[in-house]
């Protein structure tokens, strides 16, 4: 369901009025880094044009209360009808706001919380009309702050790359990535027993590929899936993790205080200003919390907390991992240190230190690439390569 853009808007300003400026100044700047808003200076933190005013309207009504705060927004509301505001960059502030404070606008039954849903081409997906529906599914899983419409990158979308290539059915899905893992697992599993419960025909392939949280949010799907005794997991093939973090990101454990190890990648660096103003999705990141009772009783700011429960890869699924490095080589510094910029390798291919919390990737579905950025792992041509090899029949 389409929400209007007034209420987004009068949505925005309850969060303005508890927010502060830095913080939406935080947003903006994930917004222009990490989602990579056409037309923007290399290294800005500031956006342009009809997005740009969004933010400066924001940014002025923490000043304002009440009735205020509406009688501004209304005001701005007609620039933002239309043409005049693409939806895509619309929606690109949106998943920033959910992804940093996602669990406070569900709380706070705030208009701008991302309901999860299934979509393609960038509208839901309507659950009774399935008729176009082929045999082989494919569902591709978006990461921290970002949505459904941002596979589709300098060109290129994996999802519809794969539909071209090797026949599948391409479908997103779209939710809060500020929420906790766990729920949105479980809400993930639900949604899935529905979708294939549905499906028009026999399913000859399924397969699911994860863009870093969205690897996690599989995962927890699928493990929750099989407490319930659900019937979907048992007809996945195939599913491919790209640039999860499956032992955690040194991205959450700024805000505890790795700060120096984002400032080195500038689509990074605003999360280490985050502090304790960061949603739930964000710290699960830590140590890759998959499992409702990873927080319970526990302080999720809190330094030194045990490790979460060890979620080991599904059983009866082939198991792809694709990592990125920005070294390189191997043994390159920035291999060793940073990873992707976002992602050690060793989370990424599941590599730990404890073997009893080892993934286990077979050594045939492990690749990783040299002088490749978190993002890139979406668009550039060797990965889609790699990955159409492993999903081919």
């Amino acid at each position: 369901m389409n929400t209007p853009h007034g209420t987004h808007l009068r949505g925005a300003a309850r969060l303005a009025t508890d927010a502060t400026a830095g913080l939406v100044g935080l947003v903006e700047a994930m917004h222009a880094r990490i989602a990579s808003v056409p037309g923007l200076p290399a290294g800005s933190e500031r956006t342009s044009g009809i997005t740009g005013l969004v933010y400066r309207s924001i940014h002025g009504v923490t000043k304002l209360v009440g009735g205020s705060v509406d009688a501004l927004l209304r005001l701005i509301e007609p620039a933002l009808q239309g043409n005049a505001a693409p939806s895509t960059e619309r929606e690109a502030v949106l998943a920033a706001l959910n992804g940093v404070l996602g669990d406070h606008l569900e709380a706070t039954h705030n208009p701008l919380a991302t309901p999860m849903s299934l979509r393609r081409n960038g509208l839901p997906l309507d659950l009774a009309n399935l008729n176009d529906a082929g045999p082989k599914l494919l569902l591709l899983i978006h990461g921290l702050c970002m949505n459904d419409r941002q596979w589709q990158r300098n060109g290129h979308d994996h999802g519809a790359a794969l539909a071209r290539d090797l026949g599948f059915t391409p479908f997103y899905l779209h939710y809060n990535s500020g929420r906790h893992i766990s729920e949105n697992g479980r809400d993930l599993a639900l949604l899935l027993e529905d979708l294939l419960a549905r499906w028009p025909q026999p399913l000859q392939r399924f397969a699911i590929v994860g863009h870093s949280m969205g690897g996690l949010l599989a995962r927890s799907a699928l493990h929750q899936a099989a407490a319930l005794g659900q019937r979907w997991p048992a007809q996945l093939q195939d599913l491919v993790f790209l640039g999860t973090p499956h032992h955690g990101a040194p991205l959450e454990r700024a805000g505890n205080g790795l700060d120096i190890v984002l400032g080195a990648t500038p689509y990074a660096a605003p999360l280490a200003r985050l502090g304790k103003v960061r949603s739930a999705g964000i710290t699960d990141l830590r140590h890759a919390s998959l499992l409702a009772e990873d927080g319970t009783g526990r302080d999720r700011f809190a330094r030194g907390a045990p490790p979460p429960a060890f979620v080991p890869l599904p059983t009866g699924v082939r198991c792809f991992a694709a990592a990125a490095s920005l070294g390189e080589h191997d043994a390159h510094v920035k291999t060793r240190l940073l990873g992707d910029g976002l992602v050690p390798l060793d989370s990424a291919l599941g590599r730990h230190r404890d073997p009893s919390r080892v993934l286990g990737f077979a050594p045939d579905r492990q690749w990783v690439g040299q002088d490749l950025n978190h993002l890139d792992l979406l668009s550039r041509e060797d990965v889609y390569t790699q990955l159409r090899t492993w999903l081919q029949d």
